[in-house]
């Protein structure tokens, strides 16, 4: 059940997919990612197609917005509803290793293209749209696309995606946790706070680290100019 502190919330614009649906455009799909500037783990993307025929639908979202912006409570309340609202959704990921084998920009674009294919395993539509947060994926020029600079916040499209890639992510933190605790993955979700860095001067990177994130390389005696 949705809490009276969600409804009151504030909840991203339609007003974008309202203009291009209007125009005949019935199947846009938002995406975003989550997780570009840890220094460990996954980079991870959402992909989200909202009915977008359905009056309510920003009262049924209410509160979705750039995950960033959200809570940890606030996500995990309403990502169920946005799986169950979607007509299709789908989360992909790049891993650590990638990510230092092709660089950040091109493993975002990467978890990207894997969210859609996720989406659109077996689905008996093309998108007409694609709507991407401040990006645009070269590999799939065959779709219309709209680059949304700040688009989680202007785009409930993209915000859905938004939470669907950080929730992904968060999760995927917390299981590894287990696997290597004395990093706190838990807790910081592979991002670079002080405790993080005090568990690589003592522990050195694990095979979640980002090998050639300049942080990582400094703490573990590497050149980070190499």
């Amino acid at each position: 059940m949705t809490s009276r502190k969600t409804r009151s919330m504030k909840t991203a614009s339609l007003r974008h997919e309202k203009r291009y649906y209007q125009r005949g455009h019935r199947y846009i799909i938002g995406i975003d990612e989550a997780g570009r500037g840890p220094w460990a783990g996954p980079v991870a993307a959402g992909a989200v197609c909202l009915p977008l025929e359905r009056d309510d639908l920003s009262k049924v979202l209410r509160g979705v917005r750039d995950s960033k912006q959200m809570t940890e409570k606030q996500r995990l309340e309403l990502v169920e509803t946005i799986k169950e609202v979607a007509l299709v959704w789908g989360v992909g990921h790049a891993t650590a290793a990638e990510i230092d084998e092709i660089g950040i920009v091109p493993a975002t674009m990467l978890a990207m293209q894997r969210a859609l294919e996720t989406a659109l395993h077996d689905e008996p539509f093309e998108p007409d749209c694609l709507f991407i947060d401040d990006m645009l994926l070269p590999e799939l020029l065959h779709y219309p696309q709209i680059s949304l600079i700040e688009g989680d916040s202007r785009s409930l499209s993209i915000a859905a995606a938004s939470v669907l890639a950080k929730t992904w992510r968060d999760a995927y933190l917390l299981e590894v946790d287990a696997e290597f605790p004395q990093y706190g993955f838990a807790q910081h979700k592979g991002y670079g706070t002080a405790a993080h860095r005090a568990a690589l001067k003592q522990y050195g990177p694990c095979p979640l680290h980002r090998q050639t994130y300049r942080p990582i390389r400094e703490l573990a005696g590497m050149d980070p100019e190499a």
